[in-house]
């Protein structure tokens, strides 16, 4: 009998929905090898995540593999782990590098960002971008330079004619 023709039991579905609707309303998911973490760690790699808006859960390869887009099935060796969540993905990149670098774990295998496959090279390069509020500030100084620029110019046309009327007038007054 194949496995697809078998029964499954109730609570491996139950599970399936939950890691279903878990991956579902995520705005990303990343997929981590935490062999080796000790509990200790695995707590306060959570908690680090935690304050970021992401969570961490171990999963069971052949749950997940029902979940995800067969493109991520390649990840899905070893004892794997989802970091998932619906903040900034940016800050979440970093926490885990920053971990990583004193932990040498969880290591970083893929994922998915707004339904987009990421390699871990992908993740390590998204925790090397600036801060979010950094970048909106560069964005809102690229569309404000023309402006900047443009009010500067008038402002230079208006100088240079008072400048003249200043110097006709000074003229004037030497003449008369």
């Amino acid at each position: 009998m194949k496995p697809e023709e078998k029964g499954v039991r109730p609570e491996k579905a139950a599970m399936a929905v939950e890691i279903s609707e878990r991956v579902g309303n995520a705005l990303y998911m990343i997929i981590a090898d935490y062999t080796g973490m000790d509990m200790p760690t695995t707590t306060a790699f959570k908690d680090s995540l935690r304050e970021n808006g992401a969570e961490f859960s171990v999963v069971k390869n052949r749950m997940l593999s029902r979940v995800v887009e067969s493109d991520l099935q390649e990840l899905l060796q070893g004892q794997s782990a989802m970091i998932y969540g619906n903040g900034d993905v940016v800050e979440v990149a970093k926490v885990i590098r920053s971990f990583t670098k004193k932990n040498e774990k969880p290591m970083i295998r893929g994922g998915v960002v707004e339904g987009k496959s990421i390699s871990a090279n992908e993740v390590n390069q998204l925790a090397k971008l600036p801060a979010k509020e950094v970048l909106q500030a560069m964005l809102l100084g690229t569309l404000q330079a023309p402006k900047a620029q443009l009010v500067g110019v008038m402002n230079n046309k208006v100088s240079s004619l008072v400048y003249v009327l200043d110097a006709v007038r000074s003229k004037k007054e030497q003449e008369g």
